[in-house]
């Protein structure tokens, strides 16, 4: 027995033995790609022209900037493009997934990996040997639950009451300054320069495991999660905002949250303008009628989205977006822009 556990600890060394790396977006210079591609056609004019509209919000002094994040792209190797992003200000807020934040960001600052691998593998192999499949990238199972318990251990140290997950996040940060293995990740970033991160769906991760967790040790005084408290949080920033602009990665539940903040305000009785500019990156088809697939166009009949500045990106976001921020990392419009601190208003 204990040789055939050897011989499934070499497998799943073996499995695990090539790390993801991620790109750096200040190690090489797009303008030049993307301004070609604004002379091709089908997806290479979109790119160019989303980068365009990027460019434009971060000149707009007034126009704050909402990253939303879905999908696995943290996982696959744009981790360091969304913390350059906030450390070179080039987003005010971010809404994203639970899965983005901690199940891929939060589990790297803690030493953790990501892993090359196979989307031909035999998953049930990766199942014996506790390997999670992210198309063709790997996580070690025993290693995420690991995750699942920080969060626990991080949630029975503070105050039992109810947070939004922006404010439990920004516990995190507080966590990470003096716990990280790995410095410099998007949540000590955010928690460093004052960027709220919103997570909606927060349970739907790590986050709702360690969550459990904390409860079940603690029943009758644990910490609980206020999504209501959070969609007012996340308006409060829009109403005070003279302009908008989204980045949009994916879909799912981070863009429709963002985008309801303007029906919010306006239901609170806040004169508010649509979003002036939306860029989204994303492989969804829109003939389901789905949310996620939903184009800015059709968010525009909806009152959320201006159609004036929009871009549809078609296109799996890891080919796409580190060129749109590279060419605006290397156009520098960031550098006359003013750092938002909207952590700092609740």
């Amino acid at each position: 027995m204990s040789e055939n556990k050897n011989l499934s600890h070499n497998r799943k060394k073996d499995l695990l033995s090539k790390e993801v790396e991620h790109i750096d977006i200040t190690k090489f210079d797009a303008r030049e790609i993307i301004s070609s591609m604004s002379k091709m056609s089908f997806v290479s004019r979109e790119t160019a022209n989303a980068a365009d509209i990027y460019n434009e919000m971060l000149k707009d002094k007034d126009c704050t900037i909402f990253l939303t994040l879905a999908g696995s792209t943290s996982a696959a190797g744009c981790m360091h493009v969304y913390r350059d992003l906030v450390k070179y200000n080039m987003v005010d807020a971010i809404v994203a997934t639970g899965a983005s934040i901690i199940d891929m960001d939060f589990f790297e600052a803690l030493g953790f990996k990501h892993y090359q691998g196979s989307q031909f593998q035999d998953d049930t192999e990766l199942r014996e040997n506790y390997i999670d499949r992210i198309y063709d990238t790997y996580i070690d199972e025993d290693q995420l639950q690991m995750c699942d318990k920080i969060i626990g251990e991080i949630a029975d140290t503070l105050e039992p009451r109810s947070y939004t997950s922006r404010e439990f996040i920004q516990e995190i940060g507080k966590y990470l300054k003096t716990n990280s293995k790995k410095k410099g990740s998007l949540i000590e970033m955010a928690y460093d320069n004052n960027v709220p991160i919103f997570c909606p769906a927060f349970t739907d991760s790590s986050a709702g495991f360690g969550l459990v967790m904390h409860q079940e040790r603690n029943p009758k005084n644990h910490i609980t999660i206020d999504a209501i408290r959070e969609f007012r949080e996340l308006t409060e920033i829009k109403i005070r905002s003279e302009g908008s602009g989204l980045f949009m990665i994916g879909g799912g539940v981070p863009k429709n949250f963002i985008q309801d903040t303007v029906i919010c305000a306006e239901l609170l009785g806040k004169n508010v303008a649509m979003h002036k500019y939306a860029v989204q990156i994303t492989v969804a088809d829109s003939r389901d009628g789905a949310c996620s697939s939903s184009t800015l166009k059709e968010a525009s009949s909806w009152g959320k989205v201006d159609v004036t500045k929009e871009q549809m990106v078609f296109a799996e976001a890891t080919t796409v977006l580190p060129l749109i921020a590279s060419d605006a990392f290397h156009k520098g419009e960031w550098k006359n822009r003013e750092r938002k601190n909207f952590s700092k208003i609740f």
